[in-house]
């Protein structure tokens, strides 16, 4: 990972890690954590017995490393800097900092557009089935269909869902609930000929009854309910 950096001196080596990091290619998922976030030991408590260095790998991220290790040793400290900087990520992204430029990276399209087709195109957030490290891989929310995807690139399935976290897209929609777009009813109709399977036609049609029930009974619950079926309030208030 630090070819990069081997024509470059030690000085250069140190200045530039998190640019470095954030620019190289299977990162685009990250981002850049604020230095004041960096240097405050109260963010960071509890991660110096989870990483191998910790020390030297919090002063690399900081661009303070200063110690003349040999090739093997400086390739653990990287690499327990880049665990390092993945742990404080996860934490960093739901801070309101954190968010806004998550937002601006969601908005851009940066993680990518919704597989399905019916979801035309809507915008994917990362984000990890587990807190803890190493028990999986990324994977990317579709907010529309509430589905969950692999990344299509194989430099960024390999990256540690708890880099970004079980609670990310959550707390994003619920600081920005305008952001959260309406839920896709469409779906694909199986045909032969121009006309519906059977079997498939009597299941759309018994779904859309059943949608319709719902959205009646809440009514008269005194609940407001929007095209979707979902609640919007009560009514009245």
């Amino acid at each position: 990972m630090m070819e990069d950096f081997n024509s470059e001196t030690d000085s250069d080596y140190t200045s530039y890690w998190r640019d470095w990091f954030i620019s190289s290619r299977g990162n685009e998922y990250f981002c850049e954590i604020d230095e004041e976030y960096l240097t405050d030991r109260f963010n960071l408590t509890g991660l110096n017995t989870e990483v191998p260095y910790y020390q030297y790998a919090l002063d690399l991220v900081t661009d303070v490393f200063d110690l003349d290790a040999d090739d093997d040793l400086r390739e653990q400290i990287e690499k327990s800097a880049r665990h390092l900087y993945g742990l404080v990520h996860a934490r960093y992204i739901v801070t309101t900092r954190g968010l806004t430029k998550m937002v601006d990276k969601y908005k851009k399209g940066d993680f990518g557009k919704c597989p399905r087709v019916m979801c035309e195109g809507q915008p994917l957030l990362p984000m990890g089935q587990h807190d803890i490290p190493n028990m999986s891989t990324v994977r990317l929310y579709c907010p529309k269909c509430e589905d969950l995807y692999n990344p299509k690139s194989s430099r960024h399935a390999s990256i540690d869902g708890a880099y970004f976290g079980a609670s990310f897209p959550s707390m994003l929609f619920q600081v920005y609930p305008g952001l959260v777009p309406e839920k896709s009813t469409s779906r694909y109709e199986p045909r032969i000929y121009g006309f519906k399977v059977h079997a498939a036609a009597a299941l759309a049609r018994w779904q859309d009854q059943y949608r319709e029930d719902m959205k009646s009974r809440l009514r008269d619950a005194g609940m407001e309910v929007n095209s979707q079926g979902c609640i919007i309030g009560k009514r009245g208030q």
